[in-house]
């Protein structure tokens, strides 16, 4: 993935590079002078993803952004002379509204963290521009048609562990977050049966922090969930 970095909407870029694997896209900018204020906008051009994002000057004082990088797990049991083999994987989630509160997927058994409640959403196509996925990814776990609002986050998790198919993996995780909105919300079902979705629900917004979610969800939907405007 390119991360460009803009002073101000429409302006010329202060960054323009790709993103290496392991990096995260706050703490890159970081080091090379900057802070992230806002994300932007995405697009596909003949290499990949490209997200561009509101930059400023890093202060002389300004600490840097916390990263997820969980490493090894101790506790993994590694076959002599086994290493790990990279892999990027960018996917897109969102927080969608409706007047039937907000939508959750229930995370399956394929999961490492099964019966966890997170956004609706997952990988990318190939080709496949970020919004374009989300609305895919939404109708495949609970059956309805969305409408993307606008940008609001991107995150970076990075372990190494063993993928559900016993592939040790360097994984990191890219996460492009949007808000959305459901004007005809229906009974949500999964429709990607046997994926990592057991079950979807419209959970009512005063009983949303009732549930299980992901750390990175709760603190999405903490930040941004009274901002997305119902029509």
């Amino acid at each position: 993935m390119r991360i460009v970095g803009v002073p101000a909407p429409g302006a010329s870029a202060s960054v323009n590079t790709v993103l290496a694997h392991g990096e995260d896209p706050r703490m890159m900018l970081w080091r090379r002078g900057w802070v992230l204020t806002h994300t932007l906008s995405t697009h596909l051009d003949d290499n990949g993803i490209v997200l561009t994002v509101q930059v400023r000057p890093r202060a002389r004082n300004s600490r840097p952004p916390r990263v997820k990088s969980r490493g090894l797990d101790p506790n993994l049991e590694l076959a002599p002379g086994e290493r790990a083999v990279p892999h990027q994987r960018v996917a897109a989630y969102a927080i969608v509204r409706s007047r039937r509160g907000v939508l959750g997927t229930q995370c399956s058994e394929r999961t490492a963290i099964p019966g966890l409640w997170q956004l609706p959403g997952g990988g990318l196509e190939p080709g496949e521009t970020p919004s374009a996925g989300v609305v895919r990814e939404v109708m495949e776990e609970t059956a309805q048609q969305v409408r993307i609002e606008r940008l609001i986050d991107v995150q970076s998790d990075h372990w190494v562990g063993r993928a559900p198919s016993g592939v040790l993996e360097d994984f990191q995780a890219l996460r492009i977050i949007y808000t959305a909105v459901c004007d005809d919300p229906t009974q949500p079902r999964v429709l990607d049966e046997g994926g990592t979705t057991r079950a979807a629900s419209w959970v009512p917004l005063r009983h949303w922090r009732s549930l299980q979610w992901t750390s990175g969800a709760r603190s999405l939907l903490d930040r941004h969930l009274n901002t997305i405007p119902l029509r």
